[in-house]
Parts: structure tokens; sequence; C-alpha cells
């Protein structure tokens, strides 16, 4: 028999049960868009995870940092469990870090290929005074020129204009905390970094005070009320800054702003060099300690430098970034990146994919057992035509391609038609959510739902396979009947 017979013949057998093939169909559109929709939305969520990173311009830059002189001390604590377990983790990292984040090493990093930048992180917090204001804020150091996305948009004025330019870019935070009716009317107006201190002037009055007419202190510290009320009273703005530029803030829907990238946030950015002068200069009291422990205990000598906590290293591709960490790690230096997490990531969602898949399977699977229920009952309907075919000469195996062809119809027209709902309930749940989730919130638009094309036709393909199958049993029984008793049939 000719496939296009075979093909005739099980449509018009659908059509002589129009209502038992709908019902049956249904099933299977059911099965279909449960799974349709339920996958997409956890392609849904891990495409926007991802996207949101790049956005974020996570997968072109790692943190790099180097041997810690500030864990090479045991001091005195009573032990316990999760102490021995910090020292433990600390040290293995001290072992696996051999080279300091110094100016050298921050050179060396420069030259592998790949490399676009470094950017060392220098971030403290000082007391300032703009527009007649004076508050704390965090300060950080920045490249110039600065090819991060970080500092892409500015709601008024620009970047720093030189590596030595006394200029500052500030956010819109300091803008409102320092006063200003705007971001624009911030730019050329200055900040002052305050410390306490003397004036010339008042050195030339006072003289020169030497070690023996000292007060007592400690660490600086005046021990006696009165010399703690007396010295150090008078403030001193110690460097000048000119604002530059306003960067852009962060949209209310939690878009990507000044925050993007792996550089610590910070209210004021200012040339990397003069953030790392100022840092120096005005070093807490425990960093000193810290220092000349380690240089006591020979952990670094008088003439080393400490190095950076840590830099950013971006690189012009986000291929080159497995090999510039291998080249890191030869150099005796660790890194961290957000690629670290992505594989963890990636599990999840698989793990997320299946499950939901699995649920929408298991409807699937009910609308299987609808299909071999309508195959069985048309068996018993047809059971004389199936008599007169198989005496004509119709062979058992033609007889099986009659509820094959049949049962692929009913898979097949589930399939797409599942795939369309699936669509449309993903196109109505995003419309929702926006309408009474997300717009209320003063949030934009976001597509929970990915429906790619390979879900689609990999849902269609296997209600195709599953509708087949239930059809396995129906159709063997019915190649199994004997014509003479068929013709008998009522």
């Amino acid at each position: 028999m000719p496939f296009f017979d075979i093909l005739r013949l099980a449509l018009r057998n659908l059509r002589e049960a129009k209502l038992r093939a709908t019902l049956t169909s249904m099933g299977v559109i059911v099965g279909v868009a449960v799974i349709v929709t339920m996958v997409s939305f956890g392609l849904g969520l891990q495409r926007n995870l991802l996207s949101r990173f790049k956005a974020l311009d996570l997968f072109n830059e790692m943190t790099v940092f180097g041997k810690s002189f500030a864990g090479a001390f045991n001091f005195d604590r009573p032990p316990g469990r999760r102490n021995q377990s910090n020292d433990n983790r600390r040290s293995q990292t001290e072992e696996a870090l051999t080279r300091v984040l110094d100016d050298a090493a921050i050179a060396d990093i420069g030259k592998i290929p790949g490399v676009a930048y470094i950017e060392p992180t220098v971030w403290f917090v000082v007391q300032l005074r703009s527009n007649g204001h004076t508050f704390g804020h965090q300060v950080a150091g920045a490249n110039v020129p600065n090819s991060s996305s970080h500092f892409k948009e500015f709601d008024a004025g620009q970047m720093i204009s030189s590596p030595s330019a006394d200029e500052a870019v500030v956010t819109e935070d300091f803008v409102r905390t320092a006063g200003f009716a705007n971001a624009g009317d911030a730019v050329g107006k200055t900040i002052e970094f305050l410390i306490t201190g003397t004036t010339e002037t008042d050195k030339s009055r006072q003289g020169t005070t030497t070690d023996e007419n000292e007060p007592p202190n400690f660490f600086g510290i005046p021990l006696s009320e009165e010399d703690f009320e007396q010295k150090d009273s008078r403030v001193v703005a110690a460097r000048t800054f000119r604002i530059a530029g306003v960067l852009k803030e962060a949209k209310p829907d939690g878009a990507p702003g000044p925050t993007r990238g792996l550089m610590p946030y910070a209210d004021v950015y200012i040339p990397v060099a003069t953030a790392r002068q100022w840092s120096i200069a005005h070093q807490g009291e425990q960093s000193r300690v810290i220092m000349a422990l380690a240089r006591e205990t020979g952990a670094i000598g008088n003439d080393e430098s400490p190095g950076y906590a840590s830099a950013i290293v971006r690189v012009t591709d986000p291929v080159k970034l497995t090999e510039v960490r291998q080249r890191l790690k030869q150099m005796g230096l660790g890194s961290f990146s957000i690629v670290d997490q992505m594989e963890q990531i990636r599990t999840v969602f698989l793990i997320i994919d299946a499950v939901l898949g699995l649920l929408g399977g298991i409807s699937l699977l009910v609308a299987s057992f609808g299909i071999a229920n309508t195959m069985i009952m048309s068996i018993l309907e047809r059971t004389r035509e199936i008599g007169i075919m198989k005496a004509i000469g119709a062979e058992d195996r033609e007889i099986k391609l009659i509820f094959f062809f049949e049962a692929a119809v009913i898979g097949f027209t589930g399939g797409v038609i599942g795939s369309l709902a699936a669509w449309g309930i993903d196109g109505i749940s995003n419309r929702l959510a926006y309408r009474f989730i997300l717009k209320p919130q003063g949030a934009s638009f976001v597509d929970f739902f990915h429906l790619p094309p390979y879900l689609w036709l990999g849902a269609v393909a296997f209600a195709l396979i599953v509708s087949i199958l239930a059809a396995l049993y129906p159709a063997a029984r019915a190649a199994r009947i004997d014509p003479v008793r068929a013709l008998r049939h009522d």
C-alpha cells in the first residue's frame, strides 16, 4: 500500500471519530504546553542571569591578589574548631601565593598577552568638604584613561583628564550629600580631603617640639584629656580636587549602572597613583602595626613594598580569561573570576530545567494512555474493516502502519498546537507580571521566558515519539486479528 494511501486512510479514520480524536489531542496539547512553558521559564531565568552578568561587565574582568603579610602571623587566641578551619584555609592560600602584588608584579601582569589593562585596588574612607558640607565618603583610585564600562555613562561632565590631574569623578549620591541642585552644578566644583593638624603658621609660632618634651601618647592619641582636647584640634584641607564628572546612577529596576564590573564601589574616584600616595601617607594605626610586625619577623624587608591587596585585570576577550589565569598562577599570584561560578550555575539550571521538564513529561505520559485507549477503541469499532483489508491482501505491517500514522497525526498536531499555546502562555504571563508586579515598582519590562527553536521543535518530536510508542500495543493487536473471525464480527 503506498505511503499517501496509508496517510489518507489514517486521516479518514480520525475524521470519522472527531470528538474522540479531539479529546485525545487535547491531552497531548496540554502535556506539550506544560513542558514548553516550564522549560522555557527555566531557560528564561538562566538567560536573564547570564545577560545581567554580561551587562555588568563581569566576564571580561577578574580580581588578582598576591601574598598577604597580614595573614603571616599567628596571633594568640583561644583555639577552636572554627578558628582552626579558617587558619588552615588561610595557610593553604598563603602557600599557594608566593609573590607580592607590588608595582613590579603589576607591570609584569600588564605584559601578559590578552590583558587589556590592570588596575590596582586602592580604597579608603576620608572626611570630605564640598559645597560647604562636611561628610565622610569612600574614595577609590582609577586608571586614567579607563576602558572599563564603569566609567562609560556620565550624568554630567567627563572622565578625569590625565593620570596626574587633581580631578575626581563622583556619584550622584555624592552630589545629593554635598547639597548640589543637580549633577551639572557639581561639575567644576572642588572637593577637599580633610585631616587634623597644624598649619605652617601654627608651627612657626609653636616652634619644633622635641621627642623628650612630647606628651605621653598611645599610638598618637594623647593620654591626658587636656592634651586630647588641645592637640590636632585644627582641621586642614590636605588635598583639593576638581570634580570632572558625575557618574550616571543605577536605574530603579536594578539595570546596570555605575556599579558595573569588579571594581570596588566608591563615591569619589581619583587617579590611582594619587590614591596610592594618600593611602600610604594617611595609613591607619592598625596597618602600621601589621607592617611593623611583618618587618620584625622578616616576612617583608625594610625596603620592600607591601604591595596592593588586590587588582582588577581586564582581558581583551573572555576567551583569553583561562589562559591569563594560568599565567598568573605561574607567577605565584591568585585570581578570582565570576567564570569560576558559571559551571555551578549551569549545573543548577540544568537540574531546574530537568525537574520542570519532568513535571511536564508526566502530563504527556498521561496523554499517552489516552492515545492508547483511543487506538484500542478504534480497533473494536473497525474489526470488520481490518478483516476485509487483510482478506484482500493487506499485510500485518500495513495494518500497523495505519495505526502508527493515526497516532503520529495526533502527536504531531498536539505538539504543534501545544507549542503555540505555550508561546501564548509565555506572552500573557510576561504582560501580567509587568502589569501587576514590575510596573507598580517602577521596573522595566522583563521577559521571564525563553523559547528557542530547539525547545519547541524538540517538544513536537517528543510528542510524536510518545504517541507512536503509545500505539505499539494497539497496532500489534490489530495486526493479530484473524480475518475470518473479523468478517463474522457484527
